[in-house]
């Protein structure tokens, strides 16, 4: 192999709008979108009786399952999208292992905090598979604010741009492929 692949990291707080994101860009470019929240999904068909919390079991199964099919891929030279509402804790360690094997790219979607409660709240109702994942209960503000206002960005030495996702994208889409597909 004569170059390496491209990981493109969408991350920002949940309701930010990278799933949405996630998906596009990955059609645009052409790779699959790993999104942790939709491999935690599919573990829930096969826990019955399960019950999301804080460092639930299936949480604690995701986090080395999403790492490792990123690593699968990029060592068949795969590009892809990944994402996931991760904090720094989480990817930097996850992703440090990753740099020898691609040229990373980050994504922060951002939105106002208000936007992204009104997401949360909305894709809770309209999306039952949501029950694998202890969001914030609909009834209380304060905890979604508190999870937004708290989230601490992805802070590895990368190229990175940030995409507000309030109305479409800003910067547009194409903008955003020309920066992964940029130099370094």
């Amino acid at each position: 192999m004569t170059s390496r692949p491209t990981l493109v990291v969408v991350s920002g707080p949940p309701g930010s709008g990278k799933t949405t994101f996630a998906h596009a860009l990955a059609r645009r470019v052409g790779c699959p979108a790993i999104c942790r929240d939709e491999i935690k999904e599919g573990m829930v068909h096969a826990a019955e009786g399960f019950v999301p919390g804080p460092a639930d079991a299936l949480s604690l199964r995701t986090l080395p399952t999403f790492f490792g099919v990123l690593e699968l891929l990029l060592r068949a030279g795969v590009t892809v999208v990944a994402e996931a509402a991760f904090q720094d804790r989480l990817w930097r360690p996850g992703l440090e292992p990753l740099r020898d094997l691609a040229r990373i790219r980050i994504v922060h979607c951002t939105v106002p905090a208000e936007l992204a409660r009104q997401r949360q709240l909305r894709r809770g109702a309209d999306n039952p598979v949501r029950r694998a994942h202890a969001d914030p209960r609909p009834d209380d503000p304060a905890a979604h604010g508190g999870v937004y206002d708290a989230f601490v960005r992805v802070a590895l030495d990368a190229p990175w741009i940030e995409v507000d996702t309030s109305d479409g994208y800003t910067p547009a889409l194409e903008e955003v492929l020309a920066f992964v597909d940029g130099p370094g």
